[in-house]
C-alpha cells in the first residue's frame, strides 16, 4: 500500500490556495471543478506528490458551505522542515498564523512548532525529516 492524499475541506478554494502555495512552499499538481455535484478539488503538494512517491493534500470546496466544525477526532498535519523557528518566521512574515513557537516538544528534545490554516487546520512543523 502507499499513502496517496488526505482531504481537507475548506470553506474558500482562493484562500487556502494561498496559505498552502504562498506561506507553505506546497505547489498546485491538478484541480476539479464539478458543477453538476456542487463542488471543487485542489491537490497540492511538495515536489511532484504520488509522482516522486509522496503523499499529496487535496482540498475539497462544496459549493456555499463557508466553515466546516473539525470536531475532537482529527489532531493535524505534520511537516518536516530543516528549521522549524525559520520556518515559523517565514510564515509569519509571509501573514500565516504561528500557534505555538518553536521548541523541544512536552518530555522530548524534537524541535516542533504548530501553524495554523485559513480554516483553523493545526499543522505541525517537525525539525528534521527532509533530506
Amino acid at each position: 500500500m502507499k499513502f496517496l492524499h488526505t482531504m481537507l475541506r475548506v470553506g474558500d478554494m482562493q484562500r487556502s490556495v494561498d496559505f498552502y502555495t504562498r506561506i507553505l512552499g506546497m505547489r498546485v499538481l491538478r484541480t476539479r471543478d464539478v458543477p453538476e455535484y456542487k463542488y471543487s478539488l485542489t491537490f497540492l503538494a511538495f515536489g511532484n506528490g504520488n509522482a516522486d512517491g509522496g503523499a499529496e493534500l487535496e482540498l475539497t470546496y462544496n459549493y456555499g458551505v463557508a466553515s466546516y466544525e473539525q470536531g475532537t477526532a482529527f489532531g493535524h498535519l505534520a511537516l518536516g522542515v530543516p528549521d522549524v523557528a525559520g520556518a515559523c518566521q517565514r510564515i509569519k512574515d509571509a501573514g500565516g498564523k504561528v500557534t505555538r513557537e518553536a521548541g523541544p516538544v512536552k518530555g522530548g528534545t524534537t524541535v516542533i512548532a504548530f501553524v495554523e490554516d485559513p480554516d483553523g487546520y493545526k499543522i505541525e512543523l517537525i525539525q528534521g525529516g527532509v533530506d
